[in-house]
């Protein structure tokens, strides 16, 4: 195909003429906006080691008050993206957050969807619309849209998570906001409790649930035993993955990012298929090297990578003696939304 003009093929003043009156000619970023056979992602295959990460997250705890930082958090950005951006994909927003004894970060809702990956430590909890969900290793707790959250920390070490959030989709529709609450009352629901027997829902007078988000807290040994048994039932099976969902619908846990949890067998090698979304890989637990195109990372505990859209990932589990756990995020429900996800062999 030939080359399309370029904008310096234009006479000065035809150009100049153009934006006084607020137009541009298409032709010359036309390839830039529609490449030919795949997009040319900006995001980069990118690595955040949780040794990097957490003497700099305990510094920030003596040097910031959370009075001073109401949600204090180190923001793991892609470089692809630039660093000013805080993205770790199109439409992830990834950070490390950090509670100490005794601390309460505010009541506030905003629009951006936010899950919670716990990293380590224990005592600590989060308060979602009125219910409180103890926050342990490996557990997920939802914080979705539009409702009332806060975290508190009854406990005596330091309490770190993974924040995951669609702030940059929904700031780019220039639909980002939040508001400051008040201290929330505790109700005696507790979704966790309610929905933890798969293939049942509560119905009280045989009513089922209308509210949105019926489940806000996945225990993380509710979900590993869940793995452990599909891999013992399932030995044909070379991809040991659970989603999360909403027990009420079926659908995707929240509306924009697809929630996931996976085992490795011991050793184990697994190729994934180049699908149109972006992909976060966190170890739980274990240790994998996760390959994502011609790049290479060595994950251990709490490390988290990032894998651009239409790329191939190759895991491997180091250990050959114990499964390695991994916790996944990515932007497939966005992609089917907007009736573009595609996965290429």
């Amino acid at each position: 195909m030939n080359d399309l003009g370029r904008i310096e093929d234009l006479p000065a003043d035809y150009v100049e003429e153009m934006r006084k009156v607020n137009l541009v000619p298409l032709w010359p970023s036309l390839r830039g906006v529609l490449p030919p056979l795949k997009p040319k992602p900006q995001t980069r295959a990118t690595m955040w080691a949780y040794a990097d990460i957490k003497p700099l997250l305990l510094k920030a705890g003596e040097l910031t008050p959370i009075e001073k930082a109401e949600r204090r958090v180190l923001v793991l950005a892609n470089p692809g993206h630039g660093l000013d951006k805080m993205q770790a994909s199109p439409a992830m927003y990834l950070g490390m957050q950090l509670l100490l004894p005794g601390e309460w970060a505010p009541s506030h809702r905003h629009t951006p969807n936010a899950v919670r990956m716990i990293v380590e430590g224990e005592g600590a909890y989060t308060t979602v619309d009125g219910e409180k969900c103890p926050m342990s290793r490996g557990d997920l707790i939802l914080t979705p849209t539009g409702l009332w959250h806060e975290h508190g920390h009854d406990g005596t070490d330091a309490v770190v998570w993974l924040d995951v959030l669609d702030l940059p989709l929904v700031y780019y529709m220039e639909a980002s906001y939040h508001i400051n609450g008040e201290r929330q009352p505790i109700k005696p629901d507790r979704g966790d409790r309610a929905y933890a027997g798969g293939g049942m829902v509560p119905t009280p007078i045989f009513e089922r649930s209308h509210k949105a988000y019926t489940m806000l807290r996945y225990p993380w040994d509710e979900a590993r035993s869940a793995l452990l048994r599909l891999g013992q039932d399932r030995q044909d099976l070379d991809c040991i993955q659970i989603t999360y969902v909403n027990p009420e619908t079926g659908n995707d846990a929240e509306n924009i990012l697809g929630f996931y949890a996976l085992m490795l067998r011991p050793g184990q090698t697994l190729n994934l298929p180049a699908r149109s979304p972006s992909c976060v890989f966190h170890v739980i637990e274990g240790g994998a090297d996760v390959k994502i195109d011609e790049q290479s990372f060595a994950l251990t505990e709490a490390d988290t990578c990032c894998s651009p859209g239409y790329t191939p990932v190759t895991l491997h589990n180091r250990h050959a003696d114990k499964p390695t756990f991994v916790f996944m995020a990515d932007e497939s429900p966005l992609h089917r939304k907007l009736g573009v996800y595609e996965v290429r062999n």
